[in-house]
C-alpha cells in the first residue's frame, strides 16, 4: 500500500514537473481602458512617479508602505522603489522610455517575494475625446515560476490589480 502512495506522488510530482517545462518561456499581462481626458493630462500621472499615489493600485494595498524616490521623479530617468507588507513585496521602477504624450516604458526589478525583472508598458492613443491607454508586464518566465504558474494564472493574478489600477486612472484623469 504505501509503495504504490508512493508511485502515485512520484508519478504526480513527475507529471507537474513535465507539465511546467511546457509552459511558455515568457509571459505577458495586459489591460486596456477608455478614459475621457487628453492624453497629455493621462501621460503626466503615468510619467511622474510623485502622482502615482493618486492611482496605483499597491498604493492602497499598503498605505504603509516605505517609498523611495530618486532624484528625478519623472521621465526618463526617474526611479521609485518601494518596500511593503505580503500585498506588494519588495522593488525598484526605473522609467527607461518616456515619449510624451503617447508612451511610457518602465524596468520593473522584484526583490520580494521573489526576484523578477519585468518590463511595464503604457501605451496612449488618442480617440475622440478620450484615450485609449493600455497597460502590459512581460518578463521572462524560469522553471520554477513555471511550476508556480501550473497552479497560479499570472494573468488573473495580476490582471486585477491592472483593471483596479486603470479605474483609478480613470476617475484620477478624469477629475
Amino acid at each position: 500500500m504505501l509503495k504504490t502512495v508512493s508511485i502515485v506522488i512520484a508519478v504526480l510530482i513527475a507529471g507537474v514537473l513535465i507539465f511546467a517545462a511546457t509552459k511558455p518561456d515568457t509571459f505577458r499581462v495586459q489591460r486596456a481602458a477608455s478614459i475621457k481626458a487628453p492624453p497629455e493630462k493621462v501621460f503626466t500621472l503615468i510619467n511622474d512617479f510623485n502622482r502615482w499615489g493618486a492611482w496605483s493600485p499597491w498604493e492602497k494595498k499598503d498605505p504603509a508602505m516605505k517609498r523611495t524616490l530618486g532624484a528625478t521623479t519623472s521621465g526618463k530617468g526617474a526611479v521609485y522603489a518601494w518596500e511593503g507588507n505580503k500585498d506588494v513585496g519588495q522593488g525598484r521602477m526605473e522609467i527607461a522610455e518616456s515619449v510624451p504624450p503617447g508612451r511610457v516604458a518602465i524596468k520593473l526589478d522584484f526583490v520580494k517575494p521573489f526576484e523578477a525583472h519585468n518590463i511595464v508598458v503604457f501605451t496612449l492613443e488618442p480617440k475622440g475625446d478620450a484615450t485609449n491607454v493600455t497597460w502590459a508586464m512581460e518578463g521572462p518566465t524560469p522553471y520554477f515560476a513555471k511550476i508556480i504558474h501550473v497552479f497560479l494564472d499570472m494573468d488573473s493574478m495580476v490582471g486585477k490589480d491592472f483593471e483596479a489600477g486603470l479605474a483609478n486612472l480613470k476617475a484620477a484623469a478624469e477629475r
